[in-house]
């Protein structure tokens, strides 16, 4: 009997290779891993960001229905809402909007207040536009109401 010497194994060279290949496919890998996780990161960024553009949509629209009386101070950036059963307020800051214990971070290029079609700064308002920013994609948020003959008296319309 003959024992060959010669043991049935991988090289040490085809062995390199192996290891250099799995660091090579483990990097792409991390590296589609964290490309992946950036574009998640701002799917994620642009839904909080349309869903607090939403939320002040809907607030709005659900006061200036709500309440007859609308009414817009400059000097303090308030917009107040009333009527005969209470009131809200909404105050402009700069980078949000405080709706009693609601803030909503949204940051505004332009307010645009009108009352009976036409452009207004103070007083009385019948309708609201904002613009939103850029990180907020320039969304703009239109709520009106419709004037009731109460709104024509109080006015002197």
């Amino acid at each position: 009997m003959k024992k060959n010497g010669k043991i049935k194994a991988f090289t040490l060279n085809e062995m390199v290779v192996v290891l250099i290949l799995t660091a090579i496919v483990v990097g792409l890998a991390f590296s589609v891993l964290r490309l992946t996780q950036k574009q998640m990161n701002g799917i994620q960024q642009n839904f909080i960001a349309s869903d607090e553009v939403r939320k002040l949509e809907q607030s709005l629209w659900i006061d200036f229905n709500r309440y007859s009386r609308v009414h817009y101070d400059p000097q303090e950036e308030k917009l107040q809402l009333q009527n005969e059963l209470g009131s809200v307020a909404y105050d402009f800051e700069e980078g949000s909007i405080i709706r009693e214990q609601d803030t909503l971070h949204i940051k505004r290029e332009e307010m645009i207040f009108y009352l009976h079609g036409k452009e207004t700064v103070q007083g009385a308002v019948d309708a609201i536009e904002i613009i939103t920013s850029k990180e907020f994609l320039n969304k703009t948020i239109f709520v009106y109401k419709q004037n009731d003959a109460t709104h024509y008296m109080n006015n002197g319309l």
